[in-house]
Formats: structure tokens, sequence, C-alpha cells
């Protein structure tokens, strides 16, 4: 048992019940709980009533003679314990993860108040062996049919749609086609259109149609016999034979332009064909190495996690979901989707929702903690140029006054950032990395 005095609150008793957990018992004085009662009396008396006084105007004493002597207790209380426990956080130097369960034991104008709060602290944790960390990097090496690829999007994006008359419907067509549908003999619903625009080979209608439609003509009338898929979102169509009947009114296919000089100078900023390919190339290649980087730094943070030993409080992992809540709102919100609305056109509730995102706050809150433990045993060192470069370039990204980046932005949390950061940039250059080529 321990006692100190932070100004007039006294710790009582501060325990560790249970790994992450802090139950700490600690007291106001008289004098201080009389004070709160008094600031709460002239915060509350404008509103109060009492026979004999205009509004407002009553003496504390007949207001509590009126209404009881503890009228104004449970105000005084609540203005007090937010600046008590910030006290005793700070006094005991506890990092909390999560709001404390406060339990108010005894308030009494003698013996002032007593609290018990229990505090969910933050995690001691353990890492080892996170140097060297043997891992593969997947290069994909850009080929020719990959520049290919990329050309043929250029000519999709480019093509010009014309009426072909002359041939059956292909795939690659689009047709333009009335049909109707038959289960058993009967019509269903939603199986009927005219003048409907289909592109064959987009695999828009069920398996087995689009097939069908190949090698009929304009004016053609035809049967197209296919089955509903097993996991068809209409309940009384699932499995179920059908019979289309179908009329094709037009056909529509797409003309590329050639391959040469004049379609570079179309489509891009270069005069001939050769340099556009290689600008293709290197912009490939570029994405390529991007992927691969990426690819890597996922598979090192995979390991380190592995690595961390530790049991995590399950209050850091979900408070770190509400935030990806909140970044998932914020993302949505040009599109005027809400995460109500979302929870209303999927039919789920707010914990299902919130299941999606578990996995990855968990792995998040865990490769902090890590980078944290790592930085901690390297000494990592955050210089102020650090800072002040970090700044810097958080102004430029976000178009944004440098002094109003810094007004957002806490120093302290961003020298935190930066040393994890540090602290990643170590392991990764620590790693035992084997290029595999795709």
């Amino acid at each position: 048992m321990q006692k100190r005095r932070i100004f007039q609150m006294e710790i009582i008793s501060n325990n560790k019940t249970a790994t992450n957990t802090v139950e700490v018992e600690f007291k106001a004085s008289a004098e201080e709980f009389e004070q709160a009662v008094q600031a709460a009396y002239l915060k509350k008396k404008k509103n109060i009533n009492v026979p004999g006084f205009r509004k407002g105007k009553a003496p504390r004493k007949i207001i509590e003679a009126e209404y009881g002597e503890g009228v104004f207790y449970e105000d005084a209380v609540n203005g007090m314990y937010q600046k008590s426990v910030a006290e005793v956080i700070d006094e005991l130097k506890l990092e909390v993860v999560d709001m404390p369960n406060i339990e108010v034991t005894e308030v009494s104008k003698e013996n002032g108040v007593s609290f018990k709060a229990t505090f969910t602290t933050k995690p001691e944790v353990e890492i080892k062996d996170y140097k060297g960390i043997k891992v593969n990097k997947t290069v994909k090496n850009v080929t020719d049919e990959d520049v290919a690829n990329e050309l043929k999007r250029y000519q999709e994006k480019d093509a010009r749609i014309i009426d072909v008359t002359d041939r059956p419907l292909q795939k690659g067509d689009t047709a333009v086609f009335d049909f109707e549908g038959f289960v058993d003999g009967e019509a269903f619903e939603g199986g009927k259109a005219e003048h409907f625009s289909l592109e064959i080979g987009s695999g828009q209608f069920i398996p087995g149609f689009e097939d069908g439609m190949v090698g009929h003509s304009i004016d053609e009338e035809f049967e197209i016999n296919v089955t509903f898929p097993e996991n068809y979102n209409a309940e009384n169509l699932k499995g179920k034979p059908a019979v289309f009947k179908c009329k094709i009114h037009e056909i529509k296919a797409k003309e590329y332009a050639e391959l040469d000089d004049e379609f570079a100078k179309d489509v891009s900023d270069f005069d001939t064909l050769d340099e556009f390919k290689a600008d293709i190339r290197a912009k490939l290649e570029e994405s390529a190495k991007n992927a691969a980087d990426a690819k890597l730094d996922a598979d090192i943070t995979d390991a380190v996690i592995e690595k961390l030993e530790g049991e995590i409080p399950d209050a850091m992992i979900n408070n770190r979901v509400d935030d990806l809540v909140r970044d998932w709102e914020y993302r949505n919100r040009y599109q005027g989707i809400t995460v109500a609305d979302y929870l209303k056109f999927t039919n789920t509730t707010i914990e299902q929702f919130k299941e999606n995102f578990k996995e990855p706050a968990a792995k998040q809150v865990k490769l902090r903690l890590a980078l944290e433990k790592i930085a901690q045993i390297e000494n990592v060192a955050v210089t102020d140029e650090d800072v002040e470069k970090e700044y810097a370039e958080m102004a430029e990204n976000y178009k944004m006054e440098l002094d109003k980046v810094k007004a957002l932005v806490a120093e302290q949390a961003l020298r935190k950032d930066l040393e994890v950061e540090k602290a990643f940039d170590i392991v990764r250059e620590s790693a035992d990395v084997t290029e595999v080529t795709e």
C-alpha cells in the first residue's frame, strides 16, 4: 500500500490486478470536494427556482435546505473525476490504452470523495531475432506479351463502334436484341427485355447464354437452352433449366486502329510506336518493382508480427477497429454512403461489419508495438531536422500551409511515427532477401 499526494488528491493503493490491468484507489479531500460543490452551485443556480427568491438568486444553503444537502454532489463529482483521473495517470506514469472504469466508493462532506479506477495499460512486449529475417522477393520480368497487352488496352480505348450487317454474331461483338425467358413453359419475372445491348463474352448473363448467341444473324429468331446456377440470386430460379426466345436487331463491332506511328501520336505524347512501346515497358517495369517492394514489406511485416511476444489487450484492437470504421466512412463520404446506409443495404449488423476490420486492426496494433519495441532496443533517435522535413513534405502533399499542418499534427505523435518508420527501415535493411523471378 502506498500513499502519495497530487495537489489535494491522495492515492490510497495502486495494484496490478491482471495482465495489462491496474486498479487504483484514490481520494479527494473534503476541502477539494467543498470547492467542487461550490463550483457546481455557481454553475447550476441560474436554473433553480426557490419560493421567495428570484430565479438564480437563491443562496446555496437555501437551495440545499429545499432540495437536500446532496443536491449538487453529482455535478461536483462529475466535475472532479476527469481532472483527478488525469492526475493519477500522470503521477503513476500509466500508459493507458482505453477509457478507465471509474467507481465512486464514497461521497461525504466530512471525508470528501473516494474513487476506484481500473485502467487498461499498454502491454509489455518482447521481440527477438528481428534482424536477418529470411524472405523472398518475387520480381516479375516484363515481357513483349505484357507490352502487347497494354497496347491492346489503348486500342480498346481508341476503338470505333461500327454496324455489322454481312456476318453472324461473334465473340467480342455487341448484340442489340429482344429476349424472353421461360421456366417449365412459363414466363418469369425479369426474364424479358427489348432492344437489350449485350457485349458477347462479357459474362453479364448466366453461363451458356452468350455462347448460345454466337453464330446467329440479324432478324433471326432462335432459342437458347440454359440452366440457372445453383447460387443464382432469385430463389425460384436456382438450378432450373430455362429456354430463352431471342431475336437480334443489330450487331455492333469494335474497329481497332493500326499499331503504327500515327496510332502512337494519337494516344500518347510520342512520335513513334517504338518510343511509345519503350515508355510502356518502362512504366510496367516500374509498376512491377513497386509491387515487388510492397509485397516484400508485407512479408517482412508478417515475420515481425510473428516474432512479437506479449498479451495484447482487446481494447487496443477494438479501438483500432473503430479507427478503421471511421476511415471507411471518410473514404466513402463523397459517394454519400454512411456506415448506417451500408448496414441497411447489406442487411448486416454493426458487429458483423466491424468483424471485417478485426484482422487488419490486430495486425496494425501488433506491428506498431513490435516496431516501438525495436526502436527502443536500437535507441532510434528522431532529430528536429527529421520532424521539420516530415512537416514540410506533409504540407506539400496536402497543399496546406506549414503552420496549419503543425497545428493539426502534434509533434510528439509525429516523432513516434518517425521512430516506427526508422525501426522498420532497420528490419528491412537487415533482412536476408532472396530475389525470385516470376
